[in-house]
Formats: structure tokens, sequence, C-alpha cells
């Protein structure tokens, strides 16, 4: 209660309407206070320190059980987001305001810009709140709409999180396969405020636990006390398609083993496999809406009894598609049809995915035609070893050193020495053949190898199932844009900074080039939109602001994903005059300020671009525009609202689940051209 004394304070009035008494003459004790000024006491005090108050005794406990306290502590947390939640809405779906804030604890870290550098065009997911849930959505690169702005944005539903009846938070994939819209139930257990990475994983559970305990270990093994030693009979039965697997327990004393520890191409085909299995087709009555859209599709010209009337249609529809999916996600498709072997979200037997994911040609084409010899040496491949070794060094000597080509004491200490430099040689061009799903060595222990940790992986749960976990990592950051290996289905967080003093300008604008902005001009139709997101860092040079760019509406990317578009020195004027006078309405421009920098150009490739000199115009109005100094090229920004820009705009379809996440494939064409109406027009930066 020591937290409640020092965030607690009350004036004099405050006292005196406080110090009531009761008819004895004693003053009231704090379980005898009404409801309402409890209520009113709430709004000084944590969700920490309403759980511990409720401890204190049994009348407090029912006290701080109140929807009247937790409506104030929901009301507190989403003070930032009002106009995107209906809190009245919601309660009329799940009437329980304590249920509701637990939901909202769960997943407010998620909200805000993800991305993905793969491909270089665009991957931005922008997750926002839905109807009792949050939806992350894509942007789809794009032109900008014959009403600029005004037009809204093409996004495609990517993953979805719904408060289910109990509390617990139901996760859905979306994708499209067969020109069907369709979900992919799975887990998550809710995200800590400081996450920044959100990794589409492969989670063996077991059936007991997984339904007991919504916060259970990751990766969680049986302990055994037996021998649970791994034959070579064993592994050449998973390079035999139809043999049913003789269940295996993983050994008491071998740690467990993440997902990521996997070959790259096993895990891409763990998560398809268990898409394909968990897989429930949307009805068309619950593929829209999935979050409201009625106050901004509307307008203004529709009266407020009318745009009352729609707004209640529009929660009706939304709450009755959320219970359908609550329902999938536990009893599989509306039809009633039930998955084999468990629910939905628990994901796919173990035995049963390991039978349809290994074949011959991915692990062992080798090693049913291998020599006696071989054998031998096979046998001593030591799986405890093999689990305490990193997934980097599943292709060198292990600590007993035995390696991939034998035992390397008996071979000369030159020749060990020039096996170890390929072997490593092997390890660094190897992820390249990596992304293609190609094993890094040829010979059979490579093979064995992956195929022992992908049975190991998959055989510490009853089931498998589709995990989204949401993680803190330490990145490296180049400028504003965070570096991310290309080998996991992970989208990363960008940090966007909040406008305040001193730094007006920070956080996500959207760009076109040339003048005048906004609308595009009949002569040239279809300008590429831009985003950028633009920060603050203070150097040695001054205070620089960053416009990195995070999406560009090409149907051919000129430059990378976190390259700076441009440079601003804030704390150097610029004595340059802007070359334009009149806006498009014909009114007068009024510069306010302007400063030094420096705007990207073509000079040394697609990786290393060049940047030539510029200068950064503010407008009064709140526009920012930098023209390249040589070219008189402008690029011309606008601050973005991407919630209020997605309610107006429309709804295109999705890529297959797994890409439709993580679209791991380099690309430097638009994939979603079909949906995007470019014009044949480029835009050509300045040159070296």
């Amino acid at each position: 209660m020591g937290s409640m004394e020092n965030r607690v304070s009350f004036g004099d009035s405050d006292r005196a309407s406080l110090a009531c008494s009761t008819d004895e003459g004693r003053p009231y004790s704090l379980p005898e206070l009404p409801e309402d000024v409890l209520a009113h006491l709430s709004l000084f005090l944590t969700p920490v320190d309403l759980c511990n108050l409720s401890l204190t005794c049994k009348k407090l406990l029912s006290i701080c059980r109140s929807d009247k306290l937790w409506w104030s502590q929901c009301k507190i947390a989403i003070r930032d987001q009002e106009s995107c939640i209906d809190l009245q809405a919601w309660w009329e779906a799940l009437p329980s305001y304590r249920t509701i804030f637990r939901f909202i604890q769960s997943v407010r870290p998620l909200l805000g810009i993800w991305v993905h550098q793969n491909p270089e065009l665009g991957n931005l997911v922008y997750v926002t709140w839905g109807f009792l849930s949050i939806v992350g959505c894509r942007i789809i690169p794009q032109a900008l709409g014959p009403k600029g702005l005004d037009t809204g944005l093409l996004w495609a539903p990517v993953f979805e999180i719904i408060c289910s009846d109990n509390g617990s938070l139901a996760f859905f994939l979306h994708g499209r396969e067969s020109d069907k819209d369709c979900c992919y139930p799975g887990c998550f257990n809710g995200a800590k405020e400081d996450c920044n990475v959100l990794l589409l994983e492969a989670e063996p559970r077991h059936r007991l636990r997984s339904l007991s305990s919504a916060a259970e270990p990751l990766f969680a093994a049986e302990a055994d006390d037996g021998d649970s030693s791994f034959s070579l009979d064993d592994l050449r039965r998973l390079a035999r398609p139809g043999v049913k697997f003789v269940k295996h327990k993983v050994p008491s004393d071998v740690g467990p083993i993440p997902f990521h520890r996997l070959h790259f191409a096993d895990r891409r085909k763990m998560l398809d496999a268990i898409a394909r299995h968990v897989r429930l087709k949307i009805p068309q009555s619950a593929v829209e809406p999935i979050f409201p859209r009625v106050r901004t599709r509307l307008g203004s010209n529709i009266d407020s009894c009318a745009l009352k009337q729609e707004i209640q249609k529009e929660a009706l529809s939304m709450t009755d598609r959320r219970s359908m999916l609550v329902r999938m996600y536990s009893h599989g498709d509306p039809h009633g049809r039930r998955p084999p072997t468990t629910t939905h979200y628990d994901g796919i037997n173990s035995n049963y995915l390991l039978d349809k994911i290994c074949n011959p040609a991915d692990y062992t084409s080798t090693l049913l035609n291998h020599d006696q010899n071989d054998d031998t040496e096979l046998r001593r491949i030591n799986p405890e070893k093999l689990n305490a070794a990193g997934s980097s060094s599943l292709s060198m000597s292990n600590s007993d050193g035995i390696s991939s080509g034998g035992l390397q004491s008996q071979l000369p200490r030159k020749q060990r020495l020039a096996k170890l430099i390929r072997e490593k040689m092997k390890q660094i061009v190897g992820m390249g053949r990596e992304d293609t799903g190609k094993p890094l060595d040829s010979d059979s222990n490579s093979g064995l190898k992956r195929a022992l940790l992908l049975q190991q992986f998959a055989r510490q749960g009853d089931t498998v199932a589709l995990r989204l976990h949401a993680r803190r990592w330490d990145l490296k950051m180049y400028r504003a844009w965070p570096l991310m290996p290309d080998n996991r289905f992970a989208l990363y967080k960008m940090p966007e900074q909040l406008p305040q003093t001193g730094r007006e300008h920070a956080g996500l604008w959207g760009g076109t080039f040339g003048w005048p902005p906004g609308k595009p001009v009949e002569e040239k139709p279809g300008k590429a939109l831009y985003f950028l997101l633009l920060s603050y860092d203070d150097t040695e040079q001054g205070r620089l602001l960053i416009a990195t760019k995070i999406l560009e509406g090409t149907h051919y990317v000129l430059h990378p994903n976190g390259s700076p578009m441009f440079t601003a020195n804030v704390d150097e004027p610029s004595s340059e005059e802007f070359p334009w006078q009149t806006d498009k309405d014909g009114e007068h421009v009024d510069i306010t300020h302007a400063y030094q920098g420096e705007g990207i150009a073509n000079g040394y490739g697609f990786r290393y671009p060049s940047s030539k000199p510029g200068d950064l115009y503010v407008g009064r109005k709140g526009l920012l525009a930098f023209v390249w100094r040589e070219s008189q090229n402008v690029l011309t920004l606008q601050r973005l609202d991407l919630r209020t820009l997605l309610e107006r705009g429309d709804r295109v379809a999705a890529l297959a689940p797994i890409a439709n996440y993580a679209y791991l494939i380099k690309s430097l064409s638009n994939v979603f051209a079909g949906f995007c109406g470019f014009g044949r027009s480029r835009i050509e930066l300045p040159s070296m």
C-alpha cells in the first residue's frame, strides 16, 4: 500500500468531503465508502495497487471486482486511442470491464508500425484496434488516389488477436488460398511493454497443459528418467513416406530446442504444414468489418440520427463476427467439422507433422545407399551434444572432434585445418542456399543432424501449433532503421518519435514528388506515394532531421527500405528561396523556416545510394518540402493518420498465410501491382 500513499493526495476541500461519519459518530472505513467514491479514488491507483488492495480483506476483494473501478482503468489505458474504441459497445459484447482491461493490457504494446526488409518495395504492417481485438494490416505500396490522401489506402489483413469470452487471447493468421479468405488459429500469450520483435513460430504443446494455463513456458519438455536415444533405424524411418513414427521422449538432461534452431527450410515447411492443417474458411458474413469504418466512409453529409443507426448496425455486425470467430477458434469451422486429433488452436499432432514434412529429397537421399562402414560412424552421433551446440554449428565439428566427414583426430593437422576453413566458408556462403531450402552440406551426416533436430523439436509436445511471440531484442540500427536478419519469420517495430517542443516534425509523413502537392494532376496520373518516418538525431554536426523511407509506392523499387530520403540540419538555416510562390489552389506559399540538408541520389547502386545538397522548407499550414538544388526536384510531405486512411480505404486480397506474414522472397517489384493502379511514369532521382 506504499505506492497508494505516494499516488493519492487530497486538498483541504477533498478531506472535508471525505471526513464523513456514521450515525454512531465514528468515521467511515475504506470498505464502507460509497462505490462511486471508490471509483473516483481508483483514478489515482495503478492496476497493481488495485490488486494489492483486493488482498487485504474479503470486502475489498468484492469491491475491487466492481466494473466501475475497472471502467476507470480502461479509460486510462485507452486515453490516447479513445477515438478508435467504443468501450460501451465492447461492454455490450463482453460485459466485464475487468476482462476488457486485461485484454487491453495484453495487446496494447503491439500497436504501431511494424516492418520487414523483404520485399524491398515494402512490407509495412500497421497494428490498430479492431472490435474487442487488434488487427495487423499490410499497407499496399500504391499510387496516390484520384482524391489524393482523401481516397484512403489499400490494405490487406495479416493477423488478428481477439478477446474471447473468458478473457483469453484468440490469435488468427490471415491469408488467401484458392480464391477464398481463410484464417489460421494459433496461440498468443500477451506482450510486454518493451517488445520490438513479433515472431511467427511453431510451438510444441501438451494438450492438458495448454488447456489449463494461458501462460505456459515456451518449449516445455516432458521429463523422463529412461533412455531415449535415437537410433539409426529411427532416422531411416524419416526417409520413408507413410511410415508411422514410434514416439520417443526427449531426455530429461537435454534442454528444450527453440524453433529458430531448426534449418530455415524445415521452419518454412513446418509452418506451411500447420497452416494447411488448421485452415478455416471465413464465411462471407465474417469477412468484414474488421474494425469500425462508418464514421469516415459516410462523410459529413449524413444527419446525426442516421449516422447513429449506421454505427449501431456496424457494431452489431462486428459483434456477430467476433462471436463466430471465437467459436471457430475452439470448435473448427461453422459447419461443425472438428480436426481429427485436437482443437484447432492446439495445432497438428507431432507424429503426423513429421510424417508430412519429412521426405527423402530433403534429408537422407544418400542414407539408404551408404556403406556399412558409415553405419558405425553415424551411430557415434550423440544427440545430447547435438542439442548443446548452436544451430550455426550444425555442419561443424562437435566438442568430441567428430565432424561431418569423420574423426578429425584421424586426419593430419594440415588436413584438419583445411577442412575447418572449408566448413567455415560453407557456413558463410551457405546463407544464400539456405534461403532456397537447400542443405548446407551434401553429405548424409548433415541431413541426419537436421532430421534429428527436427524430430526432437516436434516431440517436445503432443501437438505443434502456430504461435505469435512478442519479444525484446537488442537491435542494431542504421540511422532510424533496425538491421534485421533475412531468414526469420518476424516483424520489427519501428521506433516512432512523438512530436514535442523543438522536435515538432517527428512522426509519420506521406510524400509525393512534384509540385503542387496534394491531388495528382491530369498530365501525370499515378504519382507514387512514399511513407517517411521522420526522427531527430543529435550528432556532432548538430541536430539532424532524418526522413527514413518505410514504403515506396512505385512498381519497381528505386531504393531499399530504411534509406534516408533526406537529412536536414535544423541548426543550420538556409538562405535559398523556395522555387514556387503559389500552391494548387493559387494561394501564396508562406514558408516559415528553411534548413540545409542532403537528399538521396542515384550513384553507387541500389544498396549504396549517394546524396546531393538540398533544402528543407517548412510551410505555415503544416507543409514540408525538400528541394534538390541542382535538379529542382521536390518531395512534398504531409502528416498522416494511418487509422483514418485505413477506414477510408479498401481491402484487397491477401497473400498465402506464411508469405502474408513475412514475405521472405527478395523482390524489387510490387507483388500487389494488380491492385495499385500504377501509371507507367517513374520518378527519377538526381544522378551523380
